[in-house]
């Protein structure tokens, strides 16, 4: 059913094991399998706090599970890398310019490490067999003109980071002024040198110098003070020190405009270093599976296990090609080419990294209606001295700025989840301008205004008082439901069955959203 989402879903709400924190019962999560899905209909949903793995769709329990995570995008269009970012594109441009030998620097973890574990990341649901019915024009609520849902974002701006001069202290060094004090030293040695011979030949013993000695007539000034300058040295240090002075204050404006077109540099700007070049960027779609992402499967799994080994420590046999196929590559969203879209279309896709002909990194990436959405990375572990994980980020903001160019709507990066109390997800909200979804009111938030109140409490209300889910005033007989093939609102299937499951529908709808749950067709069994 082309241009329909079907989900089923899961009425169970176990607690399994946490991938950041590492506790065993403490993550709950409500979810559902997602049959097929709109890539519209997927926007609302992570706008609501949702998440894919695979085909499976789940929304964390915020005020009950134990690491909350909140949705978190960045204005890619506003953003501008920070100082540290900058140096993780010149360290990757260094490196590949010029690779480490011997042994390789640094330990694997970090940022780039940050994300759990795939196979823990969600529980093992298993759908049911659904038989997609043909639909019909007479259909109810089947219109596929439904106007798309703008999530009345508030309008992004991002000041340039300030910029310190950091003008290095201007010093004078006088060699002549330097010889002139020498020669005076030399002057006074000379003279006690000749006090001290007609004293030896008076017969008179040798006094030693003190601070208090008073000099007699004629010995020339006290030994114990400083020599005194000549004026004419004195005037011609003034003018060094004057030169210098008015040479630093001609070259300061210089250095602030270097400084201020360094500022004023965009992404794309640092990412054109020659010896990126190296890197090559390949976006493939993997649902459904283009030419260039089946010739390259095998190496892209081999990555993968190599990873998942070495970075999360998982056991071999666990990393096998069927899971990897169902959690990375199998994907609910349908290949869409609509009028606005970018010139890939809309869907699934894998961002593959490139080096001498070997794939060492891969992004797995949906490009929705309004933005890039992060699903996973993972690299090839001997390569972790490049910061994949900060680097690859940087590129997804950019493919997102470049894809805007022909989708003028497709202007957010999605992250995935901010987790304010895992020290290796934080990092996510240093991408500025970054924003996080309000669990209550489902708006979005600056992650400044965020951060006191996740310091105060794991789980918080983001948004301030009064403002309420404008999405949420969910009438749960027109809930579009599927049953025994046959497509009809719920509050017919209520007839039929006697609506024993109403709560579980309602539950559904209200987390899903007033528009999503009249528009998403809800299976039944």
């Amino acid at each position: 059913m082309h241009g329909r989402s079907i989900v089923e879903w899961f009425a169970e709400h176990e607690a399994y094991r946490c991938g950041y924190c590492g506790e065993k019962d403490t993550n709950f999560s409500h979810g559902m399998w997602a049959h097929t899905m709109t890539c519209q209909d997927y926007q609302d949903l992570i706008d609501r706090g949702w998440r894919r793995s695979g085909k499976y769709v789940y929304k964390p329990t915020m005020n009950q599970t134990c690491c909350p995570q909140y949705t978190i995008k960045c204005a890619a269009l506003q953003f501008h890398p920070s100082r540290s970012q900058k140096k993780v594109i010149k360290k990757v441009a260094k490196l590949l310019a010029n690779p480490p030998t011997g042994s390789r620097a640094g330990e694997l973890g970090g940022p780039d490490s940050g994300e759990p574990s795939v196979v823990e990341d969600v529980p093992d649901k298993q759908p049911s067999q659904v038989n997609v019915p043909q639909m019909t024009s007479g259909d109810p609520q089947m219109s596929s003109d439904d106007p798309p849902v703008t999530s009345g974002d508030p309008q992004m701006s991002s000041d340039d980071p300030p910029v310190t001069s950091g003008d290095p202290q201007v010093s004078s060094g006088d060699p002549t002024v330097s010889s002139g004090h020498l020669a005076v030293q030399e002057s006074r040695s000379s003279h006690e040198g000749r006090v001290k011979e007609s004293g030896e030949a008076s017969g008179e013993p040798e006094k030693p110098a003190t601070s208090s000695k008073v000099p007699r007539a004629g010995e020339g000034p006290d030994p114990a003070k400083p020599p005194c300058k000549k004026a004419k040295l004195l005037r011609k240090q003034r003018r060094q020190e004057k030169e210098a002075l008015r040479q630093a204050s001609e070259s300061l404006p210089l250095r602030k405009k270097e400084k201020k077109e360094d500022a004023q540099k965009s992404l794309e700007d640092y990412l054109k270093e020659e010896a990126l070049s190296r890197l090559e960027m390949r976006l493939v779609r993997s649902e459904p599976k283009s030419e260039e992402f089946r010739r390259t499967q095998k190496e892209s799994y081999e990555v993968y296990k190599k990873y998942q080994v070495a970075v999360h420590k998982d056991e071999p046999d666990k990393c096998t090609e069927k899971q990897w196929t169902r959690f990375l590559v199998d994907s609910p969203l349908q290949e869409e080419h609509k009028p606005g879209s970018p010139a890939c279309g809309n869907g699934s896709f894998h961002q593959q990294y490139w080096l001498d002909g070997k794939l060492i990194a891969v992004g797995v990436l949906d490009v929705l209606p309004n933005c890039v959405s992060s699903v996973y990375l993972y690299y090839d572990p001997d390569y972790h001295y490049l910061s994949l994980g900060t680097y690859s980020a940087l590129r997804e903001i950019a493919l997102t700025r470049h894809l805007h160019d022909t989708a003028p709507s497709l202007v957010f990066y999605y992250m995935g989840f901010y987790i304010h109390t895992c020290p290796k997800m934080k990092y996510k909200g240093n991408y500025d301008p970054s924003f996080l979804l309000c669990p209550e009111s489902y708006s979005w938030v600056a992650v400044e205004t965020c951060r006191p109140k996740l310091d105060a409490s794991n789980y918080a209300r983001l948004e301030q008082p009064g403002k309420e889910d404008e999405n949420g005033n969910i009438d749960v007989d027109r809930v579009l439901v599927l049953y025994e093939h046959q497509l009809m609102p719920y509050a017919i299937y209520r007839a039929i069955t006697g609506g024993t499951d109403v709560e579980d529908v309602r539950l559904y709808a209200m987390l899903a959203g007033r528009t999503c749950a009249e528009r998403i067709i809800l299976f039944r069994n």
